[in-house]
């Protein structure tokens, strides 16, 4: 019975995608989903494999995937890859839709033929998916999150068999829950059924395989049959966010220099603490070599190879606990390891627990020879800015890079390494200019430390404008020579011959 009634599900889904549109004229069928979830702090981890079947010939060959609502707002990262191929597809985002109560996205498909099958692979990140469970803890206390997700995955088309796997960064698992409504699609051996409502191996919960699933990215679907999972876990490590992060490229030729700067907010996303922050038992933690999950007392960052005079000040000034480990440059035609990358260890003014915020200034200068080349063909300079500099496992709310050019700079173009949600071009006037220099600001949110692609730009700089500067100190300092001059050859006095006193 339950045959049937998957079966006119997807006869009633072909006729809807049919009608729906250009983009959705193909039907599939998914002969298997298979999602998988790595929780941890403030980024969660999620891969999706749909084993998929051309089900016609008729309209292009287009996928679409759908999101939930409560996916789409914890979403940063959204990627799709064919099985075996390493080049990503073109994800469209087609919005929300009300018939299916999710956010569709498309990708275009090499050709199939009927019943020909292909194998995809979603790669989804989230962010603040996880949130502190107590609120609030001692500072002794465990760590513990809860995550919460649906069971069902949304697809709009037919699902022969399904199954979510959940991975836990320990076995130190609180609570999970198990729905007896998921056995609504199960198989009818009680193997089945408890499977479908949860089963644990250490620091795996699984919940499947479910059988023959109608369309579940549609409003009636989801009202009555999707449920949700919740998963009570504890963390042993600092849940770091950074709250806005800024930084600043600025471009010099005469100096022959690449200037970083990066003003970054930070937060512990972890429970707040419960009565007072005691440095005792800090250090006695310390001594007797006992974690305490909830302090955050330094961030290890990775910066480019070369980079030299790196400098770190909070609001108060010089902070002097870091530790850095430079790395030389690397040669021309030399592959890149992790040992062309330099460490700095950077340690706050003081530990961050749960709830507490912290801003410091992190730069460096590197040699412009190392992200400029010159196209000869062209006529033109290309840089390769990078966007961030990633903190391992934190979501980052709010960036913006700014590029500052050469003053002369022209036919300046930018073109980040994802898309952005604003590109504002400006002029710069700093010291020595007379006209300022062109500059571009970017911004993104919800990224998450897989957003490390190089800003690419390219621009011209004319003979006039390397001349410009020079031009401008020269003239400066003749003018201050005049002005000498000026004063030294004219009189100001009011008489030029001295008073004669009377006797």
């Amino acid at each position: 019975m339950r045959l049937l009634q998957w079966l006119l599900a997807a006869s009633s889904t072909a006729l809807t995608v049919l009608a729906a549109g250009p983009t959705h004229n193909r039907s599939f069928e998914n002969t298997n989903v298979q999602r998988t979830i790595e929780l941890g702090g403030s980024l969660t981890h999620v891969t999706t494999t749909f084993a998929i079947k051309a089900l016609d010939t008729t309209g292009p060959n287009v996928y679409t995937f759908a999101l939930s609502k409560l996916d789409q707002d914890k979403t940063s990262l959204f990627e799709v890859k064919l099985k075996g191929n390493t080049e990503e597809l073109k994800v469209k985002k087609l919005g929300f839709d009300a018939k299916s109560n999710a956010y569709l996205y498309s990708v275009d498909l090499p050709p199939m033929a009927e019943n020909a099958s292909a194998t995809l692979i979603v790669n989804s990140v989230l962010v603040h998916a996880s949130t502190a469970h107590p609120a609030s803890v001692k500072q002794e206390e465990p760590q513990c999150l809860v995550f919460t997700t649906e069971a069902y995955v949304l697809s709009p088309y037919p699902t022969v068999s399904e199954r979510t796997k959940i991975r836990l960064p320990s076995p130190k698992v609180v609570s999970y829950s198990a729905p007896k409504e998921l056995t609504k699609y199960a198989s009818s051996s009680s193997d089945s059924k408890e499977q479908a409502t949860g089963t644990r191996s250490g620091a795996v919960i699984t919940y499947g395989p479910f059988q023959d699933l109608p369309v579940t990215a549609e409003a009636l679907f989801q009202k009555e049959d999707q449920k949700l999972l919740t998963i009570h876990y504890e963390y042993d490590t600092p849940i770091l966010s950074v709250v806005s992060l800024d930084r600043s490229a600025e471009i010099s030729h005469w100096g022959n220099n690449l200037n970083v700067q990066d003003s970054v907010h930070i937060r512990n996303d972890g429970p707040q603490l419960k009565g007072h922050f005691s440095r005792l038992e800090l250090q006695q933690a310390k001594y007797f070599h006992k974690t305490q999950p909830q302090v955050l007392q330094y961030i290890t960052l990775q910066l480019p190879a070369g980079i030299h005079n790196p400098y770190y000040y909070d609001s108060i000034g010089n902070v002097t606990t870091s530790r850095y480990r430079a790395s030389p440059p690397v040669k021309p035609g030399q592959q890149k390891s992790k040992r062309s990358t330099s460490f700095l260890e950077l340690r706050p003014r003081f530990p961050l627990l749960g709830g507490w915020n912290y801003t410091y200034t992190l730069g460096w200068d590197a040699p412009l020879g190392d992200s400029v080349k010159y196209d000869v063909k062209e006529g033109k300079y290309v840089i390769g800015v990078p966007f961030m500099t990633p903190i391992p496992g934190a979501a980052v709310d709010d960036a913006s890079v700014t590029i500052v050019f050469p003053e002369g700079a022209e036919n300046v173009q930018v073109y980040p390494p994802f898309d952005v949600e604003s590109m504002t071009r400006f002029t710069h006037v700093t010291y020595l200019d007379t006209l300022g220099r062109p500059a571009v600001t970017l911004k993104a949110s919800k990224l998450t430390d897989q957003h490390t692609g190089l800003i690419y730009a390219s621009y011209t700089l004319p003979l006039r404008s390397h001349l410009a500067k020079p031009l401008v100190v020269a003239t400066a300092l003749f003018g201050f020579f005049l002005v000498g001059m000026f004063f030294r050859r004219v009189d100001l006095r009011i008489s030029s011959t001295p008073l004669k006193s009377s006797s």
